[in-house]
């Protein structure tokens, strides 16, 4: 029997759209925006100035801060403007905007091969911080920061998360389609970093990834291919550990706590370049698809093209789509322009047309309990979004509205078609808003009564 998790939803993949076509590079733009923030922690600030001349994996940014990765320029050339642009996720971030010479002057030789076995683990992880490696699957968490915040807890498990769970999105499966000799390579070098085995976990649906690599690592007891059943979200990281290890991530805590990490498939394939060719990550492979776009695909793309340049290059649109959504259907980001730029994170770009989008009339909850047996958290999610409606923040607290993970498949499974997520997403934003002030005033009463007493 296939592992996997309670609750959770069956929605169409589309994956046919694109999963057999092979990765094609998109050449780097005249002009590229690169965020000093594409991650989660502290955003960097820049390394160069306007009229800089920089070469291609140069790094242009970095923080101090323990939660951050530094960030590189894709291609090289001279720096125009360094100035706030909008990015992928609605906001605008602190941007280097670097006109590109065409050369693709490297930093370095992005051609030289390094040994693993010369490499110490405190080094790999020197590397791997200095790459700008982050998590791919779309958080954006720092990788080092990750390895190193687990250097005092016993890790029991290692987890790839190669199930690629979201539909449309197949730029993972290519990744371990056509680089499979890179991807061991990579989980060889986790287990320089982690004394433990490394289960690398794919859903049902990519047989062929299970075969090949089942084959590939038949000799090795520190690597196993885990199948699991074919179901969203089972990229989800509780979902993801609870189905590998059994084990259950408590409310607020990560999955270190329960001895378990997380990588993801593209995340190891970057470690196997930093490592064999001392290459940052500046580039990754995007999903093109969607029925409003001519060509769907897998592209190598350069951080900082812009959407629009990469639709451009693939042919453009078909019909005018009616959402594009950067990531899948169901956790990906609605855009509201097309002139923002690729990041670390972007793992699709998703064009729909007004067909697809299927916009149906919202009615009313019928108390069904769909979207209850639905929900991968064991939460109640149509009970959360009346509370959210009703703004009654202290019933969302109490029962645990900030556990859920934002998956949408209560809103997927709810035959009202209700605006189940959208509204519980919001009362987490008020609710986190709650807490912090609540915090701070604690904070504050505790030091007004320290001073008193002093």
């Amino acid at each position: 029997m296939k592992k996997t998790f309670k609750g959770g939803a069956h929605p169409h993949d589309f994956k046919e759209l694109s999963k057999d076509k092979s990765i094609v590079t998109i050449d780097a733009p005249d002009k590229v925006i690169i965020p000093l923030s594409q991650h989660i922690g502290a955003p960097c600030e820049p390394l160069v100035a306007v009229g800089d001349h920089v070469k291609m994996g140069q790094k242009i940014g970095d923080s101090k801060a323990f939660i951050s990765s530094p960030v590189h320029s894709s291609v090289s050339g001279t720096v125009v403007d360094i100035k706030p642009c909008p990015n992928p996720r609605g906001v605008e971030v602190m941007s280097v905007i670097i006109e590109n010479d065409h050369q693709d002057e490297p930093v370095e030789d992005f051609s030289f091969n390094d040994r693993l076995s010369d490499i110490t683990r405190d080094e790999l992880v020197s590397l791997i911080r200095e790459a700008g490696i982050v998590g791919m699957g779309g958080a954006g968490f720092p990788t080092a920061a990750k390895i190193i915040s687990c250097a005092e807890t016993k890790i029991d498990y290692v987890i790839i998360n190669a199930a690629e769970c979201e539909p449309y999105l197949t730029n993972d499966y290519r990744l371990m389609m056509e680089y499979p000799n890179e991807i061991i390579d990579g989980l060889t070098a986790i287990t320089k970093i982690f004394d433990s085995k490394i289960y690398f976990a794919v859903e049902d649906n990519k047989p062929d990834v299970i075969d090949r690599y089942q084959d590939m690592v038949k000799n090795r007891s520190d690597i196993e291919i885990v199948p699991l059943k074919t179901k969203y979200p089972q990229g989800g990281e509780k979902q993801l550990v609870y189905a590998v290890s059994g084990r259950v991530i408590p409310t607020g805590k990560l999955p270190s706590e329960v001895g378990a990490i997380i990588m993801n498939a593209g995340t190891v394939y970057a470690i196997y370049e930093m490592i064999q060719r001392r290459k940052p990550l500046f580039e990754r492979v995007v999903t093109i698809t969607g029925d409003a776009v001519f060509s769907t695909g897998n592209f190598r793309v350069r951080v900082g093209s812009t959407f629009d340049y990469v639709l451009e290059k693939v042919g453009g649109f078909k019909e005018e789509p009616a959402k594009v959504i950067m990531g899948g259907p169901m956790m990906g980001i609605t855009q509201y322009r097309t002139d923002v730029p690729v990041v670390k994170t972007t793992s699709g770009i998703l064009c729909l047309t007004e067909k697809s989008v299927d916009r149906p009339k919202r009615t009313y909850c019928i108390r069904c309990g769909k979207c209850i047996a639905a929900c991968p958290m064991n939460l109640l999610p149509a009970m959360l979004s009346m509370y959210a409606e009703k703004k009654e923040y202290d019933k969302l607290e109490k029962f645990d509205v900030m556990s859920c993970i934002e998956c949408g498949t209560c809103s997927f499974t709810c035959p009202g078609k209700k605006y189940l997520v959208q509204n519980i997403r919001d009362a987490k934003a008020k609710v986190g808003e709650i807490r912090r002030r609540r915090a701070q005033e604690e904070k504050e009463k505790k030091e007004a009564e320290a001073k008193k007493a002093s």
